[in-house]
């Protein structure tokens, strides 16, 4: 997997390359034609100078043209290279005619041009040699005044100008990705923090984080490390109390199989033989209800589950019919008393484990002769009551608090004392509400108040 800095770094380096790049083209073309237009501005000017010059002499045959033009040469000469030379400074040449196309004047190193050219500015080549030049005509004595410079003379002096500018350009971009780079490494040295302090937690500590203050990209983080732990401790709590509980409750009944296994083997007739393998059958059985229950409350610990809407009145029927064979064995009849539309919201192999569980419950402590009865109603739009109804003995009140408590069980001598915790926690994980009490009349009743959310 590549690295952050390096997914970062390599997109953000090479968009600064590319970029710099076009925009030093551009600013090249740009440049380059704006100092095109800067010097052909100079050489208009130079030109102007001249006829301005030249409009002060009063007869044009009677002036002197070779002094004006030792005079000009002079002063163009830049052999000097005094301190008023300067490097980008063009290099000017002239030539001067008068109205009729006579050559009056014309400087040093000045191209031959055999006539005039057309006024304005224009582009010339003349022995192989490419020179740039303006013409102005003179509206007081109609001279024809050219003022020029060597082309490679020009883009020389424009090639410096632009490479000067963009030479720092170029030098200041490995210095900009250096700068980036370490920036780069400044901005995440809090994830380097935090990820040097998980390195070197102990390998069995699930404590939140304490890395400090963090900027405000890394809480997130912070947070689902933190949830994350969380749920790997609640996770392990329950799994150890699982171990606990099983190791705990499958221990007694384990023990009581070996002894009936050995009172087996020392049996000396049949009858006794017999004996000691009913309470063995007894004993598996128990401990194989332990064991169910155990691994019925260790699956539904974890806090999500999957809801999806579901027909309680017939969740309830299936159950009544899965538990028909035993409440007949027990000469005990089932009943379920509905209303409509009895839909929520919720996980139905829970809610059926919560139904077995209350059957069970009561069908163990209904007399002979007596009904089970289911009872679902609306308590409002947006709750469902279950209630499940026996004409059992009943429960002391100070056995009320305790029904749920886990292994607690009291006149079953079938029970684990798991049934009525499991119903406690799936009654929780849907955010039901769940009660007991005596019936006046005789017997117990559960209740239970279940969020109502009806599916269309």
């Amino acid at each position: 997997m590549i690295a952050i800095r390096t997914r970062i770094l390599a997109p953000t380096i090479i968009l600064v390359i590319f970029g710099s790049l076009a925009l030093g083209l551009l600013a090249w073309r740009d440049s380059h034609r704006e100092i095109e237009e800067v010097y052909d501005a100079q050489l208009v000017q130079a030109a102007r100078l001249l006829e301005g010059i030249l409009q002060r002499q009063d007869d044009p045959q009677q002036t002197d043209w070779a002094q004006i033009g030792a005079a000009l040469d002079a002063a163009l000469d830049r052999s000097g290279e005094g301190i008023l030379s300067h490097p980008y400074e063009i290099n000017l040449s002239f030539q001067i005619w008068s109205q009729d196309g006579q050559l009056l004047v014309r400087s040093q190193h000045a191209p031959l041009l055999p006539s005039p050219p057309a006024a304005g500015l224009h582009d010339l080549l003349i022995d192989g040699q490419n020179w740039c030049g303006v013409l102005l005509q003179d509206r007081v004595h109609g001279m024809r005044i050219w003022v020029g410079e060597q082309d490679d003379l020009r883009q020389d002096l424009i090639q410096r100008i632009v490479q000067h500018a963009l030479i720092p350009t170029l030098i200041g971009l490995p210095l900009l990705a250096m700068i980036i780079w370490l920036l780069l490494g400044w901005g995440l040295r809090p994830l380097q923090r935090l990820a040097w302090q998980i390195r070197a937690r102990p390998a069995d500590s699930l404590d939140p984080l304490n890395s400090g203050p963090l900027p405000p990209e890394l809480e997130p983080m912070r947070t689902a490390l933190d949830r994350l732990l969380g749920q790997l401790r609640c996770v392990l709590e329950r799994e150890r109390r699982f171990i606990a509980d099983a190791a705990h409750e499958l221990r007694t009944p384990l023990a009581v199989i070996d002894i009936h296994v050995q009172n087996a083997r020392q049996a000396s007739n049949k009858e006794e033989r017999n004996e000691a393998l009913d309470f063995l059958q007894q004993g598996v059985r128990r401990a194989t209800r332990t064991a169910s229950q155990l691994l019925t409350m260790a699956r539904l610990e974890p806090a999500g589950y999957e809801r999806r809407p579901l027909d309680l009145v017939a969740l309830v029927r299936e159950e009544l019919a899965e538990l028909a064979p035993l409440a007949l064995s027990r000469e005990v009849e089932l009943v379920l008393d509905n209303e409509s539309d009895c839909s929520l919201l919720g996980e139905p192999s829970s809610i059926a484990i919560l139904l077995q569980n209350l059957l069970s419950n009561a069908l163990a402590f209904a007399p002979k002769g007596s009904e089970v009865r289911v009872r679902l109603r609306h308590c409002s739009d947006q709750e469902v009551e279950l209630q499940v109804l026996d004409e059992g003995p009943g429960v002391s009140d100070a056995m009320l608090n305790r029904l749920c408590d886990r292994f607690y069980s009291e006149g079953n001598p079938d029970g684990v004392g798991l049934g009525l915790a499991i119903v406690e926690m799936i009654s929780l994980r849907m955010g039901g509400v769940l009660q007991f009490s005596n019936r006046d009349q005789g017997g117990f009743c559960v209740q239970l108040r279940f969020p109502r959310q009806a599916h269309s």
